[in-house]
Order: structure tokens, then sequence, then C-alpha cells
């Protein structure tokens, strides 16, 4: 069951998930994939957008482009930054920099025609939109991430660099492991509950003892809430990586064969 506020649309094969709130911003382009709609010849033209073991570099290169095209960003230089689980923030304000080597959880710009990324295959991914400050955003938010307050960063570092009002701030939170599969150890669960203790973040699994169920977006909630993002302004796919492997890349159900996802965001230029 996904949420409200999303369509699944597909445009010249590939399908992503659209939400229809950052549909309605004048030149804002935007899309979380799925694992269908790739280039031919490997896993039933699988949709990984990432490096992976089993996938070519070329093919990978090829579903970026068809991707980037789908969301009407064709000519739009493709940032993604190396994911390390962490808090920290780059605000991209030119493309003449490598930022693709730059080591971060989320990325924000103004600049037009440039698509941010972020990498997923359990791991939430968010995407924040300024229609007043033509402002964009793209966060990776693991456990790690999670937990150290990524998407409160993001928003925080939103307002410092471009004058955001958080309270005009879209979001919306795309495909991920969500709670009802999301099994930690007691040690984490207690972590999430000391740093996050309004959210009730973690319940105790029915079938194991000492694990629990984590739930993720219940925390970015939270997050939202402290950072002043009214709650009409929010919006969640409420989909799970975990449950939906025949939709959805999922590293917790297949290790190592699971590829990735990406969620885009960017403006398109404004001529």
């Amino acid at each position: 069951m996904t949420g409200e506020g999303f369509i699944l649309r597909e445009l010249w094969g590939i399908p992503y998930y659209s939400c229809l709130a950052f549909e309605d911003v004048p030149h804002l382009r935007h899309g979380f994939s799925t694992r269908r709609g790739g280039a031919p010849d490997l896993r039933e033209s699988s949709f990984n957008l990432s490096d992976a073991p089993w996938d070519s570099t070329s093919r990978v290169n090829e579903n970026r482009r068809r991707f980037l095209s789908a969301l009407q960003l064709a000519d739009a230089p493709l940032i993604a930054l190396r994911q390390v689980h962490s808090n920290r923030v780059h605000i991209i304000e030119d493309i003449s920099t490598q930022w693709n080597q730059a080591e971060a959880d989320a990325i924000a710009t103004r600049v037009e025609n440039i698509a941010l990324a972020v990498k997923t295959a359990d791991c939430l991914p968010v995407l924040i939109v300024d229609p007043a400050k033509n402002a964009v955003a793209a966060v990776h938010s693991g456990w790690r991430g999670t937990l150290a307050g990524i998407l409160l960063c993001t928003i925080r570092e939103m307002q410092r660099a471009f004058g955001s009002d958080p309270s005009r701030l879209l979001t919306a939170i795309g495909p991920g492991m969500r709670a009802c599969c999301y099994e930690v150890g007691s040690d984490v669960a207690d972590l999430f509950q000391k740093e996050y203790p309004e959210c009730c973040s973690a319940m105790p699994a029915s079938v194991r003892a000492d694990k629990y169920l984590l739930d993720l977006g219940k925390v970015l909630d939270g997050q939202m809430n402290r950072a002043g993002i009214r709650p009409g302004n929010r919006y969640d796919l409420k989909a799970c990586t975990c449950c939906n492997t025949e939709e959805f890349f999922s590293h917790r159900a297949e290790g190592s064969a699971a590829g990735r996802m990406m969620s885009i965001i960017g403006w398109a230029n404004a001529q």
C-alpha cells in the first residue's frame, strides 16, 4: 500500500513515482525510480542505477540517461555524492567542481538544470523543494544518518544558505524499508529511543526476543516537527522495499544481488 499524494507515471518505458504536490511547482522535475524499465540483456531489464558486481558501467549509464530523459532532465548533469551514512550536507553553487567525489548524504541547490540524486536500496530517500526560494534538496537517510539527524541538518542548511522558511518547504519520502521489515537489535533501538523519545521509533518484534522493528519514517516525521515543516506539506510514499522486491531493490532481502534505485530532483531551465 502506498501513501496518498503520489502517482506511478511512465514515460518512454520508464516507470517512476511522482509526488503530485511537486508537480504543481513550475519547472520542477523529480521522480523516484523502481527496479523496472532498464536497458535490455541483463536480469530482465533490471533498472539498476549504481555500481553492482553483476552490472556493467555502460548499462548503468544508459539507465541513468533513460531516467533523466523521462524526468525531462536529459541535458542536466547528474550529481550523486559518495554516500557515507552521515549527517553531512553539501550546497551546490555551480557545476564546475567534481561533486560526485564528495562524501555526504544530502545535497541542495538553487542552480537550474542540474539533477540531484541519492541512491537507495532500503534507506529512505527524501526530496525537498522550496518554491519560494527556488531551492531543492535530495537526502539519503539510512538508520545511521537518520539517527544523526540528516534530514533536520539539511533543512537547517537550506535555511542558512538560501533563507528557506521551513513552513513553506514541501517534502516527499520515497520507497525504503519500513517498520514491517526493519528488524534491529536492542542496541540500535535504544539509540533511537534515547535520541527521539517522542517518536516511539521502535516496537518489539512479535516473534523474536531482543529484536525490534524500526520505523525510520516516524523518526523523519519527528525531525520535520522539530524543523517546523507543516504536516500538510509532508508526503510519504509508504512503500516498503523489503516487502516489494518485484518493484524495488532491497539490500536486506537480496544482499549483494541488489541494485540501486535513484531519487532525483532538479530545476529545468525556465526559458
